[in-house]
Parts: structure tokens; sequence; C-alpha cells
């Protein structure tokens, strides 16, 4: 037999399948690897749902309505993501003594079985790691988060899917069978499950208001903010502070119309004014509600002679970024709820929150209700 090095006999017990501790068990990674697995599916979904939605295929036209399911959807995706890390940790710490087994390799086909795993866990590392940063605001990688977060997610599904099904007979055969003495693996279970709570309990109030106070692990929180708004990015950081001050400012309607129209900001005021509460739902997973007032984007395209089905792109005073522009289907831009904001809760938008005229929309990624508005371009 070949004795494996003892700084791998002290870590990982026993060679081959063997465990040195009772909670090193099949069952209890059987039952890491479900809980793991559905939190991964609903991640992957809602990931999904949040990628579509910012680029959508030309196939693809969002409903403008429910008003609040990408705050829920998003909210679901990153609380949901955080409550994963002590699921994967726990998980890694139950099977460390398979994955440090010696010799590494014992054929082709367990080196494939393990170069999988291997993938399995470096994905799924990668997302969490990745989504703890960008959450947090820190970039401390050299790639675009947005980008790699989506691609390694198909990678990190693809690696789950192929690695149940291989192990799906193991996982079935052990949880289907009584066990002989699960007290210490019950305890156990319920810490790492309490853990995934404790983290939902202090992240939650991001997105459901109610529970604001307890969202001391959440970046931003309701009711903090100009207006009672949190705010991601300002106007400092856009570079707009001078040109959304200036008295001269105008918004124009042009494109595909009948015929183009420009408002100053008193003109603008001066058009039917309408207030709705609609939510600010960021990426990041944070959501606040406001009443927002103004003109709704329909009338103004209808002031214009746009068809009934237009799509529109509009632009903001920000030079450059992914997010200077955005694009409005025709759900969002027929539904009434869709503003072009000049008001929130009964004051003059902060210029942080885009003033003198920013997009607010239902249904719709907080990166997309473009700021600091200068043009609407109809297509």
């Amino acid at each position: 037999m070949v004795r494996q090095p003892a700084v791998l006999d002290r870590l990982g017990g026993r060679l081959g399948n063997g465990f040195s501790s009772r909670l090193h068990d099949e069952r209890t990674a059987s039952w890491l690897g479900i809980w793991l697995g559905v939190s991964f599916g609903v991640a992957f979904v809602t990931g999904l749902i949040s990628h579509f939605m910012q680029q959508p295929p030309d196939w693809l036209r969002w409903p403008s309505r429910p008003v609040n399911l990408y705050r829920v959807t998003q909210g679901l995706h990153v609380i949901g993501g955080l409550a994963t890390i002590p699921l994967l940790l726990a998980k890694l710490w139950t099977v460390y003594p398979e994955l440090l087994q010696w010799p590494p390799l014992r054929s082709a086909g367990h080196a494939v079985e393990r170069g999988l795993v291997f993938l399995l866990v470096a994905a799924a590392l990668f997302q969490l790691v990745t989504g703890v940063l960008n959450i947090a605001y820190w970039y401390a990688f050299p790639f675009f988060f947005t980008v790699a977060h989506y691609w390694t997610a198909y990678i990190l599904i693809g690696a789950l899917i192929i690695h149940g099904v291989n192990e799906w007979a193991k996982v079935r055969r052990t949880v289907m069978k009584r066990p002989e003495d699960g007290v210490d693996r019950r305890a156990f279970l319920f810490t790492v499950a309490a853990a995934s709570g404790a983290v939902v309990l202090t992240t939650v109030g991001e997105t459901f208001s109610p529970l604001a106070r307890l969202a001391v692990l959440a970046p931003r929180r309701p009711g903090i903010g100009p207006a009672g708004l949190p705010v991601n990015k300002s106007a400092l950081a856009a570079g707009v502070t001078t040109t959304a001050r200036k008295p001269d400012w105008t918004l124009t309607v042009t494109g595909r119309v009948e015929r183009e129209l420009t408002f100053s900001l008193a003109e603008l005021r001066a058009l039917p004014q309408h207030t709705e509460r609609l939510p600010i739902a960021c990426v990041e997973g944070w959501s606040a509600s406001g009443d927002w007032s103004g003109v709704r984007l329909r009338e103004l395209l209808r002031m214009a002679g746009a068809a009934a089905d237009a799509r529109v792109r509009v632009e903001s005073l920000e030079r450059g970024g992914p997010y200077r522009t955005s694009w409005l289907d025709p759900p969002h831009c027929r539904d009434p709820l869709t503003l072009l904001a000049l008001d929130l809760n009964g004051a003059p938008l902060d210029l942080d929150h885009g003033h003198p005229c920013r997009l607010i929309a239902p249904n719709r990624p907080g990166v997309l209700q473009t700021k600091w508005l200068h043009t609407v371009v109809v297509t």
C-alpha cells in the first residue's frame, strides 16, 4: 500500500474513502450537496433573469409588470448567494479528506472525475468570492465582473449537473438509509442552516424595508441617502456636477418621430405631472421605494408622433461608461408608470439621484434607470 505524505495523513485521516470524524461521512456530505444544488440552481436562474433584463436578445421583451418582479428576483439572487457561503464552507470541510486522498490520481477515469470536482469547487469559490466583492463595491480584480460572473455561472452549473448525475445513486442510497447515529450530524447540519439563516436575517432588510434595521451586513439600507433613498453612483463620480446644474439644460426627443421636441426644465414642469411609487432595485441586491413625480414617457412620445411600437434609447449627460445609455422596449415605453422623473418624495431630484431629470420605470434593474437625462432617441 502506498502511504500518503504525513501532512495529508494528518489532514485527511485514513487512506481511500475513510474519514477521521463521524461528521466527515457520506450522509452529511449528501445533505449539504442537495442544499447546495438547490441554492446554486436558484442563483443561476435569477442570475439569468438579471443578465437578460440588462442585455436582452432581439426576440425577448421583458414585461413592465409586476412592478416588483426584478426587486424580488435580484434580492433572492444576492441574499440567497450570501446564504450559500456557509453551506459551501461546510461541504468543503466535510469532504476535504476525499480531496486530499493519496495518490491523487489512480486512473484516467479517476483523473477526469477529480478534474471535474476541481472545476466545480473553483467555479463555486470564484462566484461567491467575486460576488461578495461586487456587492461591497471593491473591484480588486482586473476583469469586468459582469462578464466573468455570467460565463463562470455556466461552468459552475454544468459541472454541478454532471457531478450530481455521477453521484446521484450514492446520494439517494445514503439519504434514504436510516442513520445509525445521527445526533452529531443533526446538530452540525442545524448549525450550518442557522448560519445561513443568520446571513439572510442580516441582509434581507436591504430589499425588505421592514427589516432594514437588521441589515447590518448589507452595503445599502433603505432610508439612508438623499430623500431617503440610497445612491450607488454619485454625480461627482459620473463627472456631471457642472453640466447637470446648467440653467440652459434641455431635454430633446428625437429620432424616428414626426416632430422633434426640446424642453427646458420649466417647460417639462409645465406638462401634466404624475406621481408613482416605484422601487430602485439594484443588481447588488438592495432596493428601496420612493414616490417619483414627472412626465409620462408615453405622453412625450405621443407629442412627438412616435409609432406605437417604438423602441427608445435614453442618454445621460455622463460622458462614458457602460450604462451611459439604456434601452426601453415597447412594454415599458407604453406603460403609464414609466416616468421622466423630476421630483422624489415631494422634492426636486437631488443631484446624486439624477437632477434635473431621470428615468424611472417598473420592473427594471437600477443600472438601467438612467440618471441625468438629456436626450430621448426613438428608433
